[in-house]
């Protein structure tokens, strides 16, 4: 499986993502070419060789009407902090206009604006659909944290550009490289305040915070805003999982340099290769001990935490202190979903804390087919990987098809055992 993995141990921006995502294309050429045909009204991107703490990647640099934004601004810039107009200025956090220019048609641009436009950009549709959900999601999250509709959310015009050009960059890469899955590190979003035209905010900033719910995200020791709102918004949109790097026979990695300079490398990093074997992940495993409550009310608890997206749910007779029986109710969970799911069982169960524990976990790809039996259709989930091959009938199927036949359980599933060979392990 064609697997793209991205560390974010300094946060993730528009631009440092775009170069990364550039070293791993298969043709970085043939995507400058293809940039520059999109048709985004006077805007350029080209690439330079950059380093930072002696490793050398490469720089990405967006210019609008052939003018570039100063570099010494970064990180004390305007991307979604209102104005006395309760307008909205678009940057990224080594890009960031902070001027206007006299040729810009328009002051700000709505969304419905940066919509149209890249609704007419010479891509792909795919991309443009996926460029069209980054957009949407920095918009809403510029709604939520200055407290306005999004159709008044507007964004400073030539800054805009830039981002949509940041977005549509990563957007077409995305698909040159065309991973089967994307996995993501947790995102260091760094600490301290940022200094704006409008006042000091807390890192991470509001938008940028409300983008990553829901994602593993840390603060770290470095002062600075490190992941922006266009950052946020790509990773969110294009992660199918966060967590370490899987076991992955890496055939291409990508440096993406930042501006501003560290005590650690400013770097995205992305590495693409085949995960062969299975699809390594990572987990959360949240527990409790409980005795005080009784066999339905755990049940109950175990059937709302499936609801709210937990991958298993199971009770463990243990003895506590003071000698009483209790039990260990245990739910598993992605660990994107972790906050949720605790929530959930302190909201469920009588416990005063959960615990919390992430883990590794050996995977293997699974897929689902169909085979036909004298009792009608039975669905069959096929794994493989780490040398193994498996195969099972769905219980449902094998359990409704032995009601409507009024036969045993073991006649049906013998039949579908029958019918299942490995050359439709992957119909």
């Amino acid at each position: 499986m064609k697997t793209l993995y991205l560390e974010c141990a300094m946060g993730a921006a528009g631009d440092m993502l775009c170069a990364a995502l550039l070293e791993v294309c298969p043709d970085p050429d043939a995507f400058l070419k293809a940039f520059h045909a999109l048709g985004i009204p006077g805007v350029s991107l080209s690439r330079t060789t950059a380093q930072t703490c002696g490793i050398t990647g490469t720089h990405v640099t967006v210019s609008v009407n052939g003018q570039v934004e100063d570099a010494l601004q970064a990180h004390a810039h305007l991307h979604g902090h209102e104005d006395d107009h309760g307008h909205a200025h678009s940057h990224d956090a080594e890009h960031g206009h902070t001027h206007e220019h006299e040729h810009a048609p328009h002051a700000h641009a709505a969304l419905g604006d940066i919509q149209h436009l890249i609704s007419h950009l010479h891509a792909p549709q795919a991309v443009l659909n996926h460029a069209q959900q980054v957009y949407g999601l920095i918009a809403q999250a510029e709604s939520r944290a200055h407290g306005r509709p999004v159709d008044q959310v507007h964004f400073h015009e030539v800054g805009a550009l830039d981002a949509v050009a940041d977005v549509v960059a990563c957007c077409l890469l995305m698909d040159m490289i065309a991973p089967d899955r994307v996995i993501v590190s947790p995102i260091h979003v760094g600490s301290g305040q940022v200094k704006t035209a409008h006042g000091v905010l807390p890192v991470p900033a509001p938008a940028t915070a409300h983008i990553l719910m829901g994602c593993p995200t840390y603060c770290g020791q470095i002062q600075g805003e490190l992941c922006t709102p266009t950052g946020a918004a790509l990773i969110k949109h294009f992660a199918n999982s966060f967590g370490p790097m899987p076991s992955m026979a890496v055939t291409a990695i990508g440096y993406g340099v930042g501006t501003k300079q560290f005590a650690a490398a400013n770097c995205v990093r992305a590495f693409l290769g085949d995960v062969a074997q299975g699809e390594n992940d990572a987990l959360a495993q949240l527990s409790c001990n409980l005795d005080d409550m009784t066999p339905e009310a755990i049940a109950f608890a175990g059937e709302q935490l499936f609801s709210l997206g937990a991958l298993d749910v199971f009770s463990t007779p243990i003895q506590m202190k003071k000698g009483r029986p209790g039990v260990l109710l245990t739910c598993i969970c992605a660990p994107e979903d972790a906050d949720r799911l605790a929530e959930g069982m302190l909201r469920h169960t009588t416990t005063l804390g959960v615990r919390k524990q992430l883990l590794g976990r050996y995977r293997m790809a699974r897929n689902m087919g169909t085979v036909q039996t004298p009792y009608g259709p039975i669905r069959i989930k096929y794994a493989q990987g780490y040398g193994q091959q498996k195969a099972k009938p769905e219980y449902e199927d094998i359990a409704r098809a032995a009601r409507e036949h009024g036969v045993t359980l073991e006649t049906v599933l013998r039949a579908a055992l029958a019918e299942i060979t490995p050359g439709n392990s992957q119909s």
